[in-house]
């Protein structure tokens, strides 16, 4: 496989979690110069050193912060520039979730997930902004969900800043293509990430090997799966597509 991403800078918030590290990962193995961003220190370390030890001269900064924190965004790009220069490739990964029905939904919970599922991007998006448009083909990749467009009970605040991301990803869309930005969303399906591993409680063998019945493939995507539309989309390959919102779910069925 080429080097799609060689010598580009990309940041990558969410960066210790199952989707973020596997495209810290794949960035690297495609010759990035990457920044993972997450407020995790020990999954950051470990995600890092892994990267490290398997990635030959994977040019990678980890740094340990709260994206939703008010100058967090500042910081990410300050120390990215310092680093490796300016931002070429922003992913908006981070995310969190709180399980309440709406009608139990409480005010700090409500601020805590809009900040980091949605103001956090929006955030790092402005701060990134000069370095993207002076690059003249900077890539916005948006994590969101399949649930942005399926709505479930009991998860209303994620899935609201989800679909939330999908708004967001089109206006950006329009009002960055004048300066050569790309500006897509990723809607993942069910994904094996060590989130949902320690959710469950059970093995990730065991759950990898599970028949699941909510999509067409019938089983649970594996982080890496997620990580290559990633990678496409922040690539030149995808020159011609912006606004996009990509559907990685396994078929999944609109219940």
């Amino acid at each position: 496989m080429g080097k799609r991403l060689d010598g580009r800078v990309a940041v990558i918030t969410g960066g210790a979690g199952g989707i973020g590290a596997a495209t810290g990962r794949l960035f690297c193995e495609e010759g990035a110069r990457v920044v993972l961003a997450d407020r995790d220190a020990a999954a950051m370390q470990a995600v890092a050193a892994e990267i490290r030890a398997t990635v030959p001269g994977a040019a990678l900064l980890d740094l340990v912060l709260d994206t939703a924190g008010e100058d967090a965004a500042a910081r990410i790009i300050a120390e990215t520039r310092r680093v490796f220069g300016p931002v070429e490739v922003l992913v908006n990964n981070a995310g969190i979730r709180a399980y309440e029905p709406l009608a139990e939904a409480k005010t700090e919970t409500w601020h805590e997930i809009l900040a980091v599922n949605l103001l956090s991007h929006a955030q790092l998006t402005r701060a990134a902004l000069p370095d993207l448009r002076a690059s003249g083909r900077g890539s916005i990749v948006n994590i969101a969900s399949t649930h942005a467009v399926n709505p479930r009970p009991g998860l209303g605040q994620y899935d609201a800043t989800k679909a939330a991301i999908l708004s967001l990803t089109r206006t950006l869309a329009f009002e960055e293509a004048a300066h050569g930005i790309r500006v897509n969303a990723v809607c993942p399906g069910l994904t094996l990430t060590p989130f949902h591993v320690r959710r469950l409680g059970r093995g990730r063998e065991d759950l990898a090997a599970e028949r699941v019945d909510n999509c067409l493939l019938q089983r649970w995507a594996d982080p890496r799966e997620i990580a290559f539309p990633i990678l496409w989309l922040a690539s030149d390959e995808a020159s011609y597509v912006t606004g996009a919102t990509f559907m990685v779910d396994g078929g999944q069925k609109v219940l």
